[in-house]
C-alpha cells in the first residue's frame, strides 16, 4: 500500500492514478478515500490523475491518538501534496473534507492549488452559537460522540439512512451503498472518530474562506439532513472572494454517491470553465 509518514510518525495512507492535472479528494467522517470511488474512476477516465487519501485516524492511515484537528489534517495534507509534488491541483472535499481543504488552501495551498471544490461539506461553520443562530444546536453532536462511542457499530448503520436520504418517502435503497459506508467506517479508530465530530462541528472556516483567492465551488443539497444546506454552501460561496453556489434540490448529504452522474458532470464542467 501506499504511504507517506507525517512529521509526527503517523502513516497517511493515499492512493494515486493516472497522469495530467491533479485532482486531491477529501473524504468525510468517518469514511475513508474509498468513498471516492464513483469520482474517481469518472475523473481518470476524462485524463486526470487522481488522489485520495485517508485522514489520521481513518481507513488505512495509522490509528494515532492525537492530531484530530483541521490544523493537524490540514497539515498532513501538506505533507501528502509536498511528497507527490503535486502542482496546479483542484482540491475537492465531502462534508468534513471539505472544511479540511478550505483550510489547506489558505494556510499552506499558496502556490499549489487551482480550485477548490465544497460538497455538502462543513464550512464555514457548523455549531449554533449566538454569532452562528442557524447553526446545529451542540446537542445534536452530543449525541454524535454518544453513540460513536457507546453503541459505533449500530450507530454507523442507522446514520446511513439520512446520510443517503434512504429515510424519505419513495427513496431507492441501495443496501450494498450502507454496507460499504459502515466498512469504511468500522475501519478506522474509534478514538479519531471521536475527536474529529468537534474537529468538524465546532472548526469555525470563516476566515480561511475570505482569504482564498482561487475559484471555490460550493455544491451542495436542499435535503441535507446532516449538514443543513442554508448555514452552510450558501454562506461558503458568499464568503469566498471567487465563489460559485451549485444548489440541487432534494439531493442528500451523500450526493456524490447517490447522485454522481450528475455531481460529476457538474464537477467537470466547473473544473474546465
Amino acid at each position: 500500500m501506499s504511504k507517506i509518514t507525517v512529521q509526527d510518525g503517523t502513516e497517511i495512507y493515499y492512493k494515486d492514478w493516472g497522469t495530467g492535472q491533479p485532482i486531491v479528494f477529501h473524504h468525510g467522517w468517518p469514511l475513508s478515500g474509498d468513498d471516492w470511488d464513483a469520482q474517481m474512476y469518472f475523473f481518470l477516465e476524462q485524463g486526470y490523475r487522481v488522489i485520495a487519501h485517508d485522514r489520521r485516524g481513518h481507513g488505512r492511515s495509522s490509528q494515532t491518538v492525537v492530531g484530530h484537528d483541521m490544523d493537524t489534517y490540514a497539515a498532513d495534507v501538506f505533507e501528502l501534496v509536498k511528497a507527490l509534488d503535486l502542482k496546479d491541483a483542484i482540491h475537492v472535499g465531502h462534508s468534513t473534507g471539505g472544511g479540511e481543504v478550505i483550510r489547506y488552501a489558505n494556510k499552506f495551498g499558496k502556490g499549489r492549488v487551482a480550485k477548490a471544490v465544497l460538497i455538502s461539506a462543513v464550512p464555514p461553520i457548523m455549531v449554533k452559537s449566538a454569532s452562528n443562530p442557524g447553526g446545529v444546536d451542540i446537542s445534536v453532536f452530543d449525541d454524535i460522540r454518544k453513540n460513536t462511542a457507546e453503541n459505533r457499530a449500530q450507530f454507523y448503520i442507522d446514520i446511513t439512512l439520512p446520510f443517503y436520504g434512504y429515510n424519505r418517502e419513495g427513496a431507492d435503497v441501495k443496501e450494498g451503498i450502507r454496507r460499504n459506508w459502515w466498512r469504511q467506517g468500522m475501519m478506522g479508530s474509534i478514538k479519531a472518530h471521536y475527536d474529529c465530530i468537534k474537529a468538524f462541528s465546532e472548526t469555525d472556516f470563516t476566515e480561511d474562506l475570505k482569504n482564498v483567492d482561487i475559484p471555490v465551488l460550493a455544491m451542495h443539497g436542499t435535503d441535507d439532513q446532516i449538514v443543513p444546506y442554508d448555514n452552510a454552501g450558501p454562506k461558503s460561496a458568499s464568503l469566498a472572494k471567487n465563489g460559485t453556489l451549485i444548489s440541487y434540490p432534494g439531493f442528500p448529504h451523500g450526493m456524490p454517491t447517490t447522485e454522481a452522474a450528475t455531481i460529476n458532470k457538474d464537477l467537470l464542467a466547473w473544473i474546465k470553465s
